[in-house]
């Protein structure tokens, strides 16, 4: 078994592929009060890859706009500038996962469970009556909550494999397994690579913490939790982890659960209130296939 120890994670982080200096861009500029629509259009259409990519999906099911969108202007128009974040982070994501690897880790499911949390964070965190701005946040952290895994699949594949098969094999979380075969979860290893990437604060709290029980969490970190587990509770993909975990008290009452209950009673009408989450999944696997 290996311990991993910081050095060695930071190093391994930072082989890791940075996003696109354009996307790097779009969220500094989504971030600065002072940035403009027109910054945020420009940056983009200077990268014709990540141009087509956010063209192809806006016109795709996924959103089902009655006319072809031709422009990043355009579409900022029509979907607004939280959602072409959204894109942007969406399309860089699924550009550093790589469907052979030696962990046997699906990334394709893995995707698929990301897209469903993210989504689903995102209405939980409209539920709550947050800001667009938060809820576009919630979107984000739900998408990049588990990339710690990426990190662990492409070097330290061996030891990441036996981590999803002891968790498998005995129903136990994988995070916890993790620290057994590696020496640090996934959260752990999500949270320096969210720095590197110079994601905000509060979206580097949701990515590190969403496995944390009890304590004073913000409602981020609750939706991205709470979206974990529905996701995981209605088989929306899978990250790996097999297990439910259980409401803490203060984030069953942000949502007026019962803590008390086993995670997949406490959540069922929580899950009632959101409608027709098969929907999202539908969205989610268009996405994946563009």
């Amino acid at each position: 078994m290996t311990q991993l120890d910081n050095d060695k994670l930071i190093a391994c982080v930072d082989r890791m592929p940075a996003f696109p200096k354009s996307v790097q861009q779009v969220v500094h500029l989504t971030n600065d009060i002072n940035a403009s629509a027109k910054d945020i259009v420009r940056v983009i259409e200077c990268d014709p890859v990540m141009t087509v990519k956010i063209l192809k999906a806006i016109n795709s099911a996924f959103y089902g706009l009655p006319k072809k969108i031709t422009s990043v202007q355009r579409a900022v128009v029509h979907i607004g500038l939280n959602t072409i974040k959204n894109l942007a982070l969406g399309v860089a994501a699924m550009g550093m996962l790589d469907t052979q690897n030696k962990a046997n880790f699906n990334t394709a499911q893995f995707l698929l469970h990301a897209l469903t949390t993210a989504a689903i964070s995102k209405q939980l965190a409209e539920r709550l009556r947050c800001s667009p701005s938060e809820c576009s946040d919630s979107f984000v952290a739900g998408l990049l909550h588990d990339f710690g895994k990426v990190v662990f699949t492409e070097f330290m594949p061996i030891e990441f494999k036996m981590a999803l098969e002891k968790s498998n094999l005995l129903q136990v979380p994988l995070h916890e397994t993790e620290l057994e075969f590696i020496g640090i979860n996934h959260a752990q290893a999500g949270k320096i690579l969210a720095e590197k990437w110079g994601l905000s604060e509060q979206l580097i709290a949701a990515i590190a913490h969403h496995h944390d029980s009890g304590g004073a969490k913000s409602a981020l970190e609750d939706c991205v939790f709470a979206a974990n587990q529905i996701s995981k509770h209605l088989r929306f993909g899978d990250g790996g982890n097999p297990v439910l975990e259980s409401f803490s008290e203060a984030t069953a009452a942000r949502f007026g659960l019962q803590h008390e209950l086993p995670a997949d009673f406490a959540m069922q009408p929580l899950i009632e209130s959101l409608g027709d989450l098969q929907a999202i999944k539908t969205e989610a696997q268009s996405f994946i296939h563009l």
